[in-house]
């Protein structure tokens, strides 16, 4: 499955090269909130994304993260193909904190020594959602603990991105 992490793992190459995210200045110079693993494990649902070529066919999106003995995070993302109950697609990788942001920036590998960047760049002090992306700003997920938490989130997290300076309007919504 090429899901919520494994974006980033394509998306290295781009976010190195990349100054200017969809709509502005680079969301590297943004703020971002400081993140309790242990609290953001679990099961995420994707509500929206970028769409992106690794992602295309993908409903029913979902990320189990799995805090492991050695600081890192084991990572499980899941989607069903072409329909919210079309067959399943899996991908197991795992995920290791960025030193200096909080835990709010990960690296994860889902190919070996290649890896990616993962940023929540936003979350509910709940962690009852969030919003994730990459330094370049070209790719973007807007996650929920809920796969279907009602239509106020859903438009709430994208009033969210685009105050982060991502252009909403080519956020394709997941099927659930």
């Amino acid at each position: 499955m090429r899901a919520i992490l494994a974006a980033a793992v394509l998306a290295t190459g781009l976010a190195a090269c990349a100054q200017t995210g969809p709509s502005g200045p680079s969301v590297a110079a943004r703020a971002q909130p400081s993140v309790d693993l242990t609290r953001y494990a679990g099961r995420w649902y994707e509500l929206g994304r970028y769409e992106a070529f690794f992602q295309r066919g993908c409903e029913a999106v979902s990320a189990d993260y799995t805090p492991l003995p050695d600081g890192r995070v084991k990572v499980v993302n899941s989607c069903r193909k072409g329909v919210p109950d079309g067959p399943l697609s899996q991908a197991e990788g795992v995920a290791t904190v960025v030193p200096g942001f909080d835990n709010a920036r990960l690296k994860v590998s889902f190919f070996g020594p290649f890896s990616g960047d993962y940023w929540v760049l936003d979350r509910a002090p709940d962690y009852s959602w969030a919003i994730v992306g990459e330094g370049s700003g070209r790719y973007l997920w807007l996650l929920s603990r809920e796969a279907r938490p009602g239509e106020a989130r859903y438009r709430d997290l994208l009033d969210r991105a685009r105050r982060l300076g991502y252009d909403v309007a080519r956020v394709r919504r997941t099927r659930h």
